[in-house]
């Protein structure tokens, strides 16, 4: 029984249906043909790049997991500077230092999810549909996870601060300010490159599971390989990123050292985003 000028179908049109991470991905990629980016109606035109870029920025907060990985980051960040500022002091570039272990290990599991994003939520079709110039979409792509890099490397250094304070009042030791800008320059540069290394990683696969599992198991194998006798010692002196990274904080990279940056970068960086790009280009999307 229905009420009475109430017909079942009406009543099905109006229950709201429940909102997925997947209309989440969808209400994102049609705000760039509609303009509702910058509330503009733009249909009609080539989508600038700027579009492309505040959509691809929006998803890092606007899906169920770049906000949780983001939330994680940050929540990670403020604990291991108190944590650390606890144990060894008011220094603030060591408590700042102490965050990279969470940056290092997350920063390229959202570079993933947001390379790989469209293939996950199955909205490759509609995003090349509106900008067929893939290109531009995987550069547009890039960009966010490599500020967010950037954004989070110096909101540790900003948490450092009043935590030394708060240490050096707590404990009545004075605090070492001494924060060298090479340092604090270098060790950002090495948390943009391991989320270089995150996109390169899932450009090249296009599948979130297996690019995740490469990146969070490098480190280990590469320690396996360091032991493997000098052949694996020289291959993880060359190749392995987080290794040949270690001298840009020091301020004193030697050429040896700048040329052992550069042949990983190329091996974990430049080849795979490359072989990607091609990919990507070639892919058919259903």
């Amino acid at each position: 029984m229905t009420r009475a000028g109430h017909h079942p179908h009406d009543i099905a049109r109006a229950t709201p249906s429940p909102v997925t991470e997947d209309d989440t991905m969808d209400a994102t990629v049609n705000a760039t043909v509609n303009g509702t980016v910058n509330g503009t109606a733009n249909a009609d035109r080539p989508i600038p790049f700027r579009r492309l870029l505040a959509v691809e920025a929006r998803k890092l907060v606007d899906t169920r997991s770049g906000m949780i990985i983001t939330l994680v980051m940050v929540g990670l960040v403020v604990a291991s500077v108190v944590a650390r500022g606890a144990v060894v002091g008011p220094k603030p570039q060591t408590l700042a230092g102490t965050a990279g272990i969470a940056l290092g290990t997350l920063l390229p599991v959202l570079a993933i999810l947001t390379m790989t994003g469209e293939w996950t939520h199955r909205t490759a079709l509609t995003t090349f549909v509106l900008e067929p110039r893939r290109h531009r979409v995987l550069a547009a792509k890039s960009v966010p996870p490599l500020v967010a890099a950037v954004a989070l490397s110096l909101f540790a250094m900003l948490v450092a601060v009043p935590v030394t304070a708060v240490v050096a009042e707590v404990g009545g030791i004075p605090a070492d300010w001494d924060v060298q800008p090479i340092w604090l320059l270098g060790w950002t540069g090495v948390n943009v490159l391991v989320a270089a290394q995150g996109l390169a990683l899932g450009a090249l696969l296009l599948n979130a599971p297996a690019a995740i599992v490469i990146s969070l198991t490098t480190p280990v194998l590469w320690a396996v390989v360091g032991r493997l006798g000098p052949v694996g010692a020289a291959l993880a002196e060359w190749l392995d990123l987080n290794t040949t990274c270690a001298p840009l904080t020091s301020g004193d990279m030697t050429w040896g050292e700048g040329a052992r940056l550069a042949t990983s970068a190329v091996f974990w960086i430049v080849i795979p985003m490359a072989a990607g790009l091609v990919r990507l280009l070639r892919k058919e999307v259903t």
